[in-house]
């Protein structure tokens, strides 16, 4: 090009060469931990296996679950994709977990597991009849069994398959299937065939509800709510006569 103020040729103009900002440390690392790379699965290793932790003889503290709150906040992965999603009406939500927790429970023990051929005491938990020393832990460790097993495994786990599997009904399904049997697993060795069956069973009911509503809050209570019953149940030495209810 010729300048208009002599024969000199102006020199061309070079645009700068663009460079694409450096990604902080803080996002890499949040989305190391929600990938599935190294860091990805000592996560998830970290979480399944830490559950919920037995200090002394029944103290129960859920390190699992609190580490999935600690995952979300580091992976900024939003609560409402673990199902912590604020319920419409609290009050509907807290009774009707109760009400479903309680009748489900007692659906279990007088129809359904009978018809499994489970024994009607449950030995691995029969040292809580009349235990009145023992109460306060076993009302304590039923509740941190609803938040805790809930918030791993019908939030953190459907999360993490969902990312690898998608959110199809078949793999929905999948997640559902998959994580009941893993639920039950998790039972066996503690209580036997007949608690790995139940946890089972109960896996499928909650993961089903948890596949189509993407909440755990009711389930929370539901699962705290169930377990209490049993609690009540073994307590007062109702086992047989309500496992006989109807068979």
């Amino acid at each position: 090009m010729i300048s208009r103020r002599g024969n000199l040729p102006e020199p061309a103009a070079h645009s700068a060469p663009r460079t694409e900002p450096a990604t902080p440390s803080s996002d890499r690392f949040a989305a190391a931990l929600r990938g599935f790379g190294p860091l990805g699965i000592v996560a998830i290793l970290s979480i399944l296996l830490t559950g919920n932790v037995t200090v002394g003889e029944m103290i129960i503290l859920p390190v699992g679950a609190a580490l999935v709150l600690v995952w979300a906040r580091l992976s900024r992965t939003p609560w409402r994709e673990i199902g912590y999603v604020r319920p419409r009406s609290w009050i509907l939500t807290v009774a009707g977990g109760i009400a479903f927790g309680v009748a489900f429970k007692f659906l279990m023990k007088a129809i359904v597991m009978p018809l499994f051929g489970a024994p009607p005491i449950n030995r691995a938990y029969h040292f809580l009849a009349g235990n009145s020393g023992m109460l306060p832990a076993a009302v304590w460790g039923m509740l941190v069994a609803g938040f805790g097993e809930e918030t791993i495994f019908r939030g953190y786990f459907f999360e993490r398959l969902g990312k690898l599997l998608g959110q199809s009904a078949g793999a929905k399904t999948a997640i559902v299937v998959v994580t009941s049997i893993v639920f039950g697993l998790d039972h066996y060795s503690v209580q036997g065939l007949a608690g790995a069956e139940q946890a089972a069973i109960v896996g499928l009911v909650f993961g089903s509800i948890a596949a189509v509503t993407g909440r755990i809050v009711m389930l929370m209570f539901a699962h705290a709510a169930f377990d209490l019953t049993a609690l009540a149940i073994i307590y007062f030495g109702l086992e047989s006569r309500v496992a006989h209810l109807v068979f």
